[in-house]
């Protein structure tokens, strides 16, 4: 009896223990679905995504701000009963969340970053986000962002490697928190950003998306 109870207990903490870590969503588009993988090392950030996706909150929201070989944003509230030539963007949910810089977790192409106002404590937006699409650098151009806009902070080996493979927004590490990255699907991000869009980089055709918790346990 005691060792069935202990196989009980240890079976129940491996599923919260596995449920608990890196968790991945599915963001549905009529472009394709992207799955992205969310990070441990920014619970905040994690957990709050997972609980607007859990309630549905992204539900016809729409990515209303797309700007090619750059990024493309969502999760404005006000997006999901906007009429064609709505500005978007100011929409919210009341609240922000802390930072949560972290040095590993960059902006390369297909990561899941949080928008923000221009405030000092660089804190983020409690819902909007934006998925990196970016470009690919030189090293003299990487040099170049060295010394101006990331102030003479120098890009670590590895992630200059990546920004002049895969691509991405140097500029914007250490800035806005990186908080995921799309594992599957990286041609949805190449699709949305290709959409004509009007002056306020809204797509003239709207783009809405849901966004569903995958629900695995043990191996996740």
């Amino acid at each position: 009896m005691k060792k069935l109870l202990l196989l009980h207990t240890l079976l129940l903490l491996t599923v919260l223990f596995a449920e608990g870590r890196h968790r991945k969503v599915k963001v549905y588009t009529p472009y394709g679905t992207m799955v992205i993988r969310l990070y441990d090392q920014t619970p905040k950030h994690r957990d709050n995504f997972l609980k607007l996706a859990r309630s549905h909150f992204y539900d016809s929201t729409l990515f209303h701000r797309v700007i090619n070989q750059f990024m493309i944003q969502g999760g404005d509230p006000d997006s999901k009963h906007a009429h064609t030539g709505d500005m978007l963007g100011n929409g919210d949910v009341g609240y922000t969340i802390p930072p949560e810089f972290q040095l590993d977790l960059f902006h390369r192409k297909g990561a899941l970053a949080a928008a923000r106002e221009d405030r000092p404590d660089k804190a983020s937006s409690g819902c909007q986000f934006y998925i990196v699409q970016g470009k690919v650098f030189t090293d003299e151009q990487l040099d170049k962002l060295e010394k101006t806009r990331l102030g003479g902070r120098k890009i670590p080996v590895d992630q200059r490697q990546v920004y002049k493979t895969e691509g991405g927004t140097p500029h914007l590490d250490q800035s806005y928190t990186v908080f995921g990255q799309v594992i599957k699907g990286m041609e949805v991000i190449d699709k949305i950003a290709a959409i004509k869009t009007d002056g306020n980089n809204r797509p003239v055709t709207d783009v809405p998306m849901r966004i569903r918790v995958v629900k695995k346990w043990l191996f996740f």
